[in-house]
């Protein structure tokens, strides 16, 4: 039997991919490989064109096939040879069986249709899917096979309540809330009360002295020699210029008081001459535009740095700018319950490239809410696998408040380390979660839209985590890693139990190969024959 598997992000993408869709279902093909490499051959090909020339090559030697294409529908295609099945990853409560922008892909129901199976990560996925294509739809439920790889971890990281201390190192950067100097009044600049400055004293006003008849004719005696001046030297600015400006300085300074004003303004007309043309109307310059807000100053990303978390640690993986994850709750609960406590640390690993698109709503969030002794620690970088092996056995407890989950691989990783949780127990994590290996967030619906619908209509229902209920969950966790130990072992050797039986190498196995090749068939029928014949 041959597997073909195909994910739009590869090895060589996936650091560029943070933050992406699609950035899960790579690690979902990558965790799916060992099961399928142990039932046949498995080829993983970089593009969706090279499936079928694969397949013709494969059959013409006699070799069955099967492409798997880890994929949402929409993005998977209808039109191959080869047959398929689509891994789908849901955290809705229904799947769009509507198109929308002209666009029938849209339509999930019309291409799992066509496939004629599916294979899901959780049965809530796969309950959404048979609600609209019917209860006899194949549907197979198969979680990632991950528990194996964690066993180098569970033996290098043994179950600790409280960190004694452990170096974390990124290429990246570390935003960490203690060295920061958070404060409110960051926030805003303060608003300085300018007193105005005192308004100078009113220089007084000198009256000028009454005209006599005596200052009078002085005053005209001085235009007069000046009149005849002009005529009898040689000025630059011409005799009849000068004439009528003295004629006209003699006339205000001597006479104009005496004149009713009617006669004054006709006068005036005269003495000056005709009115100048009138300049062309200029429109005003329009007003600078104010400067821009500063931008923030971001720290480097290509430096690698390091930090050292201990005591009560709380870790979480997610991207910030995936509104299902809910991390303003995540924070702000955690600071408001354990305010008061130096040694509890929240680490959040950000699975996003860009740091400009959380950075400043990361700060104002932590500033609004300081003081605080806790401490919040954020990485951004990627991780290579030894690094994340440190973080995996750093954490005390790994938390998840998220709206919705298909699957949520960082928590069954964490669980896999033998590290309890903080989580809700809807949508695929209902199915491995419980108060045996968790403190619950409990949760209520509410309506929203599908992600891809661009006409934001409410078609679906998620989760809304209840804040108070998330708030006494850290500080009942924190309680226990501090004064229950042996409470504390039993969880996590209980989430690492759950763990080994939910998504251990073998269920899953059993699993698919019961979905590929079900009882009451030909015992030497070929594996393909038997693809999508039952559900489970």
């Amino acid at each position: 039997m041959n597997f073909i598997l195909y994910s739009d992000v590869n090895d060589h993408s996936i650091s560029q991919s943070l933050g992406r869709p699609e950035y899960s279902y790579y690690f979902v093909l990558k965790a799916y490989r060992p099961v399928l490499e142990s039932l046949g051959r498995v080829h993983v090909v970089s593009s969706v064109a090279e499936v079928d020339p694969l397949y013709q090559t494969l059959q013409q030697a006699g070799q069955d096939c099967l492409f798997l294409s880890f994929s949402p529908p929409h993005k998977t295609p209808v039109d191959l040879s080869c047959p398929m099945v689509c891994v789908v990853a849901w955290e809705f409560d229904s799947i769009p069986a509507e198109h929308w922008d002209d666009d029938l892909r849209h339509d999930w129901s019309r291409t799992l249709a066509r496939h004629g199976r599916v294979i899901t990560l959780s049965s809530h996925t796969a309950e959404a899917i048979r609600r609209t294509l019917g209860e006899d739809f194949p549907v197979l439920v198969l979680p990632t096979p991950l528990w194996e790889r964690f066993a180098a971890v569970r033996e290098q990281y043994p179950i600790a309540p409280v960190n004694p201390g452990t170096v974390l190192q990124i290429k990246g950067c570390i935003i960490d809330s203690r060295p920061l100097g958070l404060s409110a009044d960051g926030l805003i600049a303060p608003l300085l009360e300018e007193k105005p400055e005192p308004l100078p004293e009113p220089e007084p006003i000198i009256e000028p002295p009454p005209l006599t008849w005596r200052r009078r004719a002085f005053i005209s005696r001085h235009y007069l020699r000046e009149i005849l001046r002009a005529f009898t030297g040689k000025p630059e600015q011409g005799a009849l210029w000068l004439s009528r400006h003295n004629l006209l300085s003699w006339y205000r300074e001597a006479v104009r008081d005496l004149v009713p004003v009617p006669v004054r303004v006709s006068m005036s007309r005269v003495l000056r001459g005709p009115a100048p043309p009138l300049p062309d109307v200029v429109e005003p310059a329009p007003e600078p535009a104010p400067p821009e807000h500063p931008q923030a100053v971001l720290p480097d990303t290509h430096q690698v740095v390091e930090t050292e978390v201990s005591g009560v640690v709380y870790v979480s993986v997610f991207n910030p700018d995936d509104g299902r994850k809910n991390w303003h709750h995540l924070i702000t609960a955690f600071c408001w319950a354990l305010r008061d406590v130096e040694d509890a640390t929240l680490v959040l690993k950000m699975t996003q490239n860009d740091l400009s698109t959380y950075y400043v709503e990361l700060l104002t969030l932590l500033s609004q809410l300081s003081p605080f002794s806790c401490r919040v620690v954020v990485m951004h970088g990627y991780l290579e696998d030894e690094q994340f092996a440190r973080l995996y056995g750093a954490a005390s407890f790994y938390v998840n408040v998220s709206r919705c989950e298909g699957l949520c691989l960082p928590l069954m990783e964490f669980m896999s380390c033998a590290r309890p949780v903080i989580a809700p127990d809807h949508t695929a994590m209902r199915d491995y979660i419980d108060t045996e290996v968790a403190f619950i967030v409990k949760s209520s619906h509410e309506p929203t839209i599908w992600p891809e619908d661009s006409r934001i209509l409410y078609r679906t229902l998620r989760h809304r985590p209840d804040w108070g209920s998330l708030k006494l969950a850290y500080q009942q966790s924190y309680a226990m890693a501090q004064h229950q130990p042996q409470a504390y072992q039993a969880m996590a050797v209980a989430a690492n139990e759950r763990m080994r039986r939910y998504c251990g190498f073998a269920p899953v196995q059993q699993r698919l190969v019961d979905f590929l090749a079900p009882q009451g068939r030909a015992e030497k029928a070929p594996l393909l024959a038997q693809v999508g014949s039952t559900s489970c």
